[in-house]
């Protein structure tokens, strides 16, 4: 049963914690995840400047959480303006059939083409379900208060949108609790 996920979203730079629930009430709590952030990418080697993310996924047998840490960016562009972007991060997770279950957003990082993010999402299910669910996560410029236009996107899981997502994600799950970071090339459209 995929009812019951709740969404946890830890900001460290802050030191705040915000819920957001989804089905059933349950008290979580979550320790600061390390990583390292000298953590270089080789997209950007190999292809120049694309848009990049870097994510951190921790799966929790015991528990039965999936951690999505949503790390930095790299070579965001403003393409309305010659200015940097204010960006922010929008992560929805599905069922097979393209159910959302639940869905999170970063606040907006203002003026910054290579933002640092640190926020983490925790979806509370079973470990089994991981096969079954799409975790989907989009960049946009906010350009105005009603306007914004996407930077890129990404879809890990179920529906991967590439080879290295998938890669991502499977050794995400063989980690045995251990955080598994990379660096995603951002697709231009939905």
């Amino acid at each position: 049963m995929l009812e019951g996920f709740q969404t946890l979203v830890q900001n460290r730079v802050q030191g705040t914690i915000h819920k957001i629930k989804f089905g059933r009430d349950s008290q979580m709590r979550m320790s600061e995840m390390l990583c390292s952030e000298s953590t270089s990418s080789c997209q950007s080697l190999e292809h120049g400047s694309v848009p990049e993310i870097l994510i951190s996924l921790l799966c929790n047998a015991t528990t039965g959480r999936l951690s999505a840490e949503v790390i930095k960016g790299s070579h965001f562009k403003n393409l309305a303006a010659n200015r940097p972007p204010n960006t922010y991060i929008k992560l929805t997770l599905l069922k097979s059939m393209d159910q959302e279950m639940s869905k999170c957003k970063i606040p907006i990082c203002r003026g910054q083409p290579n933002p640092v993010y640190k926020e983490t999402f925790v979806f509370q299910g079973a470990l089994f379900q991981l096969s079954d669910v799409t975790l989907i996560l989009s960049v946009y410029n906010k350009r105005s208060m009603r306007s914004k236009e996407m930077i890129g996107w990404i879809s890990l899981g179920l529906n991967s949108s590439g080879e290295e997502e998938l890669n991502h994600w499977t050794e995400m799950k063989e980690s045995k609790g251990q955080q598994v970071h990379r660096w995603h090339a951002l697709l231009e459209s939905l």
